[in-house]
């Protein structure tokens, strides 16, 4: 018989599937057995009104073999079967589902869940296959057909016997060569890990035959003999653990299943498991990890939820349904109502696609917000590890994400030394106080240093320790809470900073020579009552801050991105009142001594000092 050419431009569509749609070749099984599972669940669906289908529920199955000498791999199911006109329609054109027909002619039930588009993901079986033959015989038919291709040059469709109702799909597999190696997918162990890995929670049993080495009988129990058996093995596990009650999984399972899954070897810190109906219908079982994964803040760290369709695996990571501030959630969901357009690795942004993403957040941010309130202990042991991430969530998407992250996030406080949330703080605070103070350092222990932290612990005024490099763009970002907005204390513009009202005509004086010493290294010099032991300190003035100008020395030092530096000093310390007798009696040893306690003001404020050698040296010249 004479080749059929492919319809609608197939030529043209093939050749881009083979080559761009499919990324991964592994994936041409979950396909062919979504297919079989498709077919069979039209089957089991007529079976539902029709007794002379005379299979049972539990006989259905979708079997593999594999023929390592011939380069042979088959996939048969006993499922409704294709007739002439299904194999010219669904094979031979590309991107006509069979399966979405049969979904608008029957109508969706509780009873039968069409998860494939025949006729596309078939397809993919070319990335790894020189010849592909189709052998099928449809429910109610008496003849059964064969299909056969090599691709894009077309098809022959030919009469054959075939006394059992179902599909059987004869892939030979092509030979290996330099670029690319395909004889991995004739060895069983492979077949095996690609079920297990996309395939696993098909309702059906797939079954392969598999060697295994049994003791014989009667063989010495201390010198054991052995031989090796085949037997025909189920490979996948049909019921999904999240599509599984709540009350009917313990704990252990959970965690067994996060480490298998997720290869981690530490139990999950956290279990989210979630039924949704409504506008889109969906599963999810999420954990959060009890550490940080060693590539977490890497670029090889991959976020994202695994995605199914009822039971299939779409996507390994699915970026787009988790956001940026919970990107150390890892978990699963599982939805028959996810639009799929040509390929099952290409989704569509559509709205079910969003809702989920949206409803998950929002899932994810309650389920925080009880183990912060239920267990605080075990909270704070998990932002140790994943705080960092919450507060990236502040500014991730231009703050867009922010009202989901406000409430999770700790900071160190000076009053109560231990964390808190802001919600805590602003409950604290006095009717007079107007805003959040914070400080930011390297460490806690370094901003409880911090001279400018002496007023505060004196007026007895909380202030927000942050140790992190983040901190700053993160309470930027977030700009205000409650209404009460944040001021950094070591900035120049902080309430409750009184100027030095007895300060005389001659602290001018002071301040213009203590200028005029430094020149350009300082914007300003002042005077202030918020030093109490300390002579001096630098307060940041402008909208960058010292902690920026550090970050971005780091990040980009080619920027030379600084701070306006304003010196505060303390006209009660006896250095300032010993800088203050000598700019009449000692000018040039009162120049020395501006230029020490400038520069102790930078090593305080954990800055660079330009010249450590000089530094040195006018220590020592006073020193003698």
């Amino acid at each position: 018989m004479a080749k059929t050419e492919f319809k609608s431009e197939s030529k043209r569509l093939l050749d881009l599937m083979i080559n761009s749609i499919y990324t991964h070749k592994e994936i041409f099984l979950r396909e062919i057995i979504s297919n079989a599972s498709d077919a069979i669940d039209k089957l089991y669906y007529i079976s539902l009104t029709d007794d002379n289908v005379g299979i049972a529920k539990d006989e259905f199955k979708i079997n593999i073999e594999v023929d390592k000498d011939a380069r042979i791999i088959t996939v048969s199911d006993n499922g409704i079967g294709m007739d002439k006109d299904d194999l010219d329609n669904n094979l031979g054109t590309i991107a006509n589902s069979g399966s979405f027909k049969f979904k608008q002619e029957n109508g969706k039930t509780d009873d039968v869940d069409i998860i494939g588009q025949f006729g596309v993901g078939f397809y993919s079986a070319f990335m790894v296959a020189d010849e592909i033959t189709v052998q099928t015989k449809k429910y109610g038919c008496d003849q059964a057909y064969q299909w056969q291709s090599s691709g894009a040059d077309g098809y022959e469709i030919t009469e054959i016997d075939k006394d059992t109702v179902g599909t059987k799909i004869i892939i030979k597999v092509k030979e290996d060569t330099d670029q690319e190696k395909y004889s991995e997918f004739l060895e069983k162990y492979k077949i095996s890990a690609l079920v297990s890995k996309y395939s696993d929670y098909i309702r059906y049993p797939i079954t392969m035959d598999m060697e295994h080495r049994k003791m014989r009988e009667g063989s010495d129990l201390e010198n054991p003999e052995y031989d090796m058996v085949t037997e025909n093995e189920v490979l996948n596990s049909m019921v999904p653990i999240w599509q599984r009650s709540k009350k009917d999984v313990t704990d252990e399972e959970y965690n067994d299943f996060y480490k298998q899954k997720f290869l981690d070897f530490e139990d999950p810190a956290r279990v989210f498991a979630n039924s949704v109906e409504g506008v889109v219908t969906y599963k999810s079982l999420l954990f959060v990890p009890a550490r940080v994964p060693y590539n977490y803040f890497t670029k090889e760290y991959k976020k994202g939820l695994q995605l199914y369709s009822s039971g299939v695996l779409i996507m390994e990571n699915c970026s787009d349904l988790i956001p940026e501030q919970f990107a150390f959630v890892k978990g699963v969901v599982d939805s028959q109502d996810l639009s799929l357009n040509i390929s099952r690795e290409m989704l569509q942004h559509d709205r079910q696609l969003k809702t989920i993403a949206n409803t998950l957040e929002k899932k994810i941010k309650n389920e925080l917000l009880n183990w912060l309130k239920e267990d605080r202990e075990g909270y704070e042991k998990f932002f140790s590890q994943f705080g960092k991430q919450l507060k990236y969530g502040l500014v991730a998407d231009y703050g867009a994400h922010k009202e989901s992250v406000k409430d999770l996030i700790l900071f160190y406080s000076s009053t109560e030394k231990k964390m808190v949330t802001l919600k805590e703080y602003v409950e604290r605070m006095s009717d007079e106080q107007e805003d959040i103070y914070f400080a930011t350092g390297e460490s806690v222990d370094a901003i409880d240093k911090l001279p400018q932290m002496e007023y505060f612990r004196e007026k007895g005024i909380e202030v927000l320790c942050c140790g992190e490099e983040i901190d700053e763009f993160a309470i930027k970002g977030l700009n205000d809470y409650g209404k009460k907005t944040f001021k950094n204390i070591v900035n120049e513009d902080v309430a409750g900073e009184e100027k030095d009202s007895s300060a005389d005509q001659g602290d001018d004086e002071v301040l213009k020579f203590i200028k005029e010493t430094l020149g350009e290294r300082v914007s300003e010099v002042v005077f202030s009552k918020k030093l109490r032991s300390h002579p001096v300190c630098l307060t940041a003035k402008g909208e960058v801050s010292f902690e920026m100008e550090k970050y971005m020395a780091a990040a980009q030092p080619e920027a030379h991105i600084k701070a306006e530096r304003v010196l505060e000093i303390n006209a009660a310390h006896p250095a300032v009142t010993a800088l203050i007798a000598n700019m009449t009696a000692d000018k040039e040893k009162a120049e020395k001594y501006a230029k020490v306690l400038y520069t102790q003001a930078v090593i305080i404020a954990g800055l660079p000092v330009e010249d450590p050698s000089d530094y040195a040296d006018m220590v020592c010249s006073m020193m003698v």
